[in-house]
């Protein structure tokens, strides 16, 4: 007889659900030494073997966990210029981060380096993710006859600094702070590369 196939959302998705709601419970905690395999194995209910052999490490454990928990934090919006796409899109992002929620998954984040290869990998698709959904951004634009900057230029100018702000706690100054950076992305990139400045979208 052949073996029965995994039910999606069956006992493994309930596992990993739990393990990672413990993880994030731990997160809440002043020490971050508490933060171990068996600790998470306590909270979530399940034996510590099961983690190891999912997740290998506590640091590929935890950049799945920041990893899951901040796909889809990002919507994408389709504004009708690229001005008004990235703005939302780097709103909506900066909103994220700076909630409690945001704050814990930056820490697993920050708590999962160097780490393991699985977990620099984790880290690898979380990042192709966050530039795929800019690519689809830029890409849209330049469908719409706008001259979007390259992807690379928006991964510096405006992913890079909300980031490196909620890593270390230095929230951006106020609500028109991503309004700033795609300006900054926008209206400079473009009088770097023309030698002058163009504006991108009302």
């Amino acid at each position: 007889m052949n073996e029965p196939t995994q039910r999606p959302g069956g006992r493994s998705a309930r596992v990993r659900a739990a393990v990672h709601q413990a993880v994030i419970e731990l997160l809440s905690q002043p020490d971050v030494n508490d933060l171990t395999i068996p600790a998470v194995a306590q909270r979530a209910g399940v034996n510590p073997t099961s983690i190891y052999r999912r997740w290998g490490s506590r640091e590929a454990l935890l950049a799945d966990v920041a990893v899951t928990r901040m796909e889809g934090a990002w919507p994408l919006a389709d504004t009708g210029t690229l001005r008004g796409d990235l703005v939302q899109w780097a709103t909506n992002g900066a909103a994220s981060l700076v909630r409690a929620d945001g704050q814990l998954i930056l820490r697993a984040l920050a708590l999962s380096l160097p780490g393991t290869p699985q977990a620099q990998a984790d880290r690898r698709e979380h990042l192709r993710r966050r530039a795929d959904a800019l690519q689809d951004i830029l890409s849209r634009a330049a469908e719409r006859g706008e001259f979007p900057p390259p992807l690379d230029e928006v991964l510096d100018h405006l992913l890079a600094p909300l980031y490196l702000r909620a890593l270390f706690g230095h929230m951006p100054p106020g609500p028109a702070y991503p309004q700033e950076l795609v300006d900054r992305l926008l209206d400079g990139g473009s009088a770097r590369r023309t030698g002058g400045p163009r504006r991108h979208g009302a």
